[in-house]
């Protein structure tokens, strides 16, 4: 007999928006409902595939966001499963344990919740076992791997676990384990959380990390899916089944060769009617290139902008979540020539220790004004606080250059 288990992690149901970049309704609003439809979509393939075990590897929740709404929906799709007679293992991450209605929603007898202690449990009367381990609260400083149950003899064992494993960039250290470790515990197949990342640490055994199912910013960018297993005669083979209802891309538009307004819009609409190709997105855009309009589009960016909005928005389920310029300009005129001169003092002043120690201590007072998360997402460390500062300085000198071209001319 062929079995096939879907397994995914990290939904972050209804998780707010984390990208202070999103001031468009229709953005906010997309991507908020993201997530349910990306497990409406597993869920549904459950169903239509006749796939007799669906794991969901923790973070099923978001933090402390709390709503009624979100509980009732969730048990909704767990009914729907029930009703296909799909079994659905789920453990708790970090997350998850410091939601509050993680432990209060009434789920249907088909979804199985593993509690911090460890047990296995078989599925149906299959030669096949899911251990798994819950988080008890939001940190797991230790591993989680001495609490699971020794694997089952003559069968297949599919172990769950959150974990960052060894560590991860851009995620805290989470009931640390190496995938040696992993490897020699004697189990077939790792069904990982935690690290919003597709990667697969090994085949034999299968250690998979899902990675999320739906991107939430463009840190998270690019397509989302879950895995499938497909066990015949003992056998786990792994593929993947897309998710991600819309991503998030970088999308760079070349304008080199732009010498009137047209060309431009003409130049755009060839990129977004390409992007729109590979299915619904955000876009992160950035203008490059060389090109006389140069200065025209720096001066005029956020014009520039709204007609990319206009755009992209006839073309259809594109959005752009923020754009930046990258251009230089052709011609190097009496104006350009005294412009630049201009420029590169604004830049070297900015770059002077006494200016960049006084934009700094700036910069520390706007971020300390913001909620912490926002201040995370913004400038984690003080690299990012300086690539951050860096990046404002070399727009605001760019800006102020291309205000002084315009009045040139």
């Amino acid at each position: 007999m062929t079995l096939r288990i879907l397994h995914t992690a990290d939904l972050h149901l209804d998780s707010p928006l984390r990208s202070l970049a999103m001031k468009d309704d229709r953005l906010a609003a997309q991507v908020r409902g993201a997530s349910r439809q990306a497990l409406e979509t597993m869920v549904q393939y459950c169903i239509d595939e006749r796939v007799s075990a669906f794991l969901i590897s923790g973070d099923l929740y978001d933090g402390q966001e709390r709503s009624a709404k979100t509980a009732a929906y969730l048990a909704a799709q767990m009914h729907r499963l029930a009703q296909a007679d799909v079994r659905v293992f789920y453990i708790k991450g970090n997350h998850d344990a410091e939601n509050p209605i993680a432990g209060e929603i009434d789920l249907p007898p088909n979804v199985h919740v593993f509690d911090g202690r460890g047990e296995k449990v078989q599925l149906a009367d299959h030669p096949v076992y899911i251990h798994g381990v819950s988080f008890r609260d939001r940190h797991a400083p230790e591993s989680l791997l001495p609490k699971y149950t020794v694997p089952e003899a003559g069968a297949v064992n599919i172990a769950m676990m959150h974990t960052s494993l060894a560590g991860a960039e851009g995620h805290d250290l989470y009931a640390p384990v190496s995938v040696g470790e992993l490897a020699g515990a004697g189990f077939d197949y790792w069904a990982l959380g935690h690290v919003h990342k597709r990667a697969v640490h090994s085949e034999d055994p299968w250690i998979v990390m899902p990675g999320m199912p739906q991107g939430r910013d463009i840190g998270e960018a690019g397509p989302k899916s879950a895995s499938l297993l497909t066990i015949e005669d003992g056998k786990i083979s792994v593929s993947e089944v897309a998710t991600s209802v819309v991503e998030f891309r970088r999308c760079d538009c070349d304008v080199t060769g732009a010498e009137a307004d047209e060309d431009l819009r003409r130049k755009l609409r060839s990129v977004f009617q390409a992007q729109a190709g590979r299915g619904a997105a955000i876009l992160r855009l950035r203008l490059t290139g060389q090109t006389a309009l140069a200065w025209q589009i720096r001066q005029l960016a956020d014009i520039w902008r709204a007609q990319a909005d206009e755009i992209a928005d006839s073309i259809g389920d594109l959005w752009i979540e923020k754009m930046s310029v990258d251009v230089t300009a052709v011609s190097e005129d009496a104006v350009d020539g005294a412009v630049a001169e201009v420029q590169q003092l604004m830049t070297d002043i900015a770059k002077e220790p006494a200016t960049r120690d006084r934009l700094q201590q700036e910069l520390s007072q706007i971020l300390g004004l913001l909620p912490a998360d926002q201040r995370r997402a913004l400038a984690p460390d003080a690299e990012a606080q300086e690539a951050l500062l860096r990046q404002l300085t070399d727009e605001a000198v760019l800006t102020m250059a291309a205000q002084m071209r315009g009045a040139g001319e």
